[in-house]
């Protein structure tokens, strides 16, 4: 994949912190998560039905953020102000992000991404890359749970392009592993040294 011009969006550069976790440590967590060759396929398929579908999986996402103050708050100066010139930016690297968990290969530049999305949503770096005074830490709890979400709701717009139900399924299935081995690479930052 050829890198988008987003600002803040810095995959594969060396401007991204360097995982904790090392390739093996990624395939032993793609095995906890029964996450395999299959799932990259249908990964793969699943970028390909969403490409042209990213606004509209966006606006779900940020409407379901929107619609919910003690989500915007991260989003805000803390004062119930939104920065909406913050929310448009991060939108752009979380569409990205979208192609980015179907079509890039799962290997070192990938488990580095990770992470340092997970020190963006941490206070190690949340703002710096935008440069806002926003809310500077997102609490945990959020994070995880914001899998549901994240999973439901993308089934629909898999469903949308005729596939097979079966095929529906498998993508769903790997979008799901997925996510939620992201988000446990996204925890790295939260984690107390020694208990990761």
């Amino acid at each position: 994949m050829t890198a988008p011009a987003i600002p803040g969006y810095t995959y594969g550069t060396d401007q991204v912190a360097r995982s904790p976790m090392t390739v093996q440590d990624l395939e032993l967590l793609k095995q906890a998560v029964l996450f395999g060759p299959d799932d990259e396929r249908y990964l793969r398929m699943a970028g390909e039905v969403l490409a042209d579908q990213i606004e509209d999986v966006l606006d779900v996402w940020y409407g379901f953020v929107a619609s919910h103050p003690h989500l915007v708050y991260y989003f805000t100066d803390g004062k119930g102000n939104p920065n909406h010139e913050y929310l448009a930016a991060v939108r752009k690297r979380f569409g990205q992000w979208i192609l980015d968990t179907c079509h890039r290969p799962y290997d070192e530049d990938w488990l580095n991404y990770a992470y340092e999305i997970g020190l963006r949503h941490h206070r190690s770096k949340k703002n710096t890359v935008d440069g806002v005074q926003a809310v500077p830490h997102i609490h945990f709890r959020y994070m995880v749970a914001f899998i549901y979400p994240i999973t439901a709701t993308i089934r629909p717009f898999l469903a949308k392009k005729g596939h097979n139900p079966e095929d529906v399924e498998h993508m769903h299935q790997a979008w799901v592993k997925s996510v939620v081995m992201q988000v446990a690479l996204w925890s790295a930052p939260y984690v107390k040294e020694g208990d990761y």
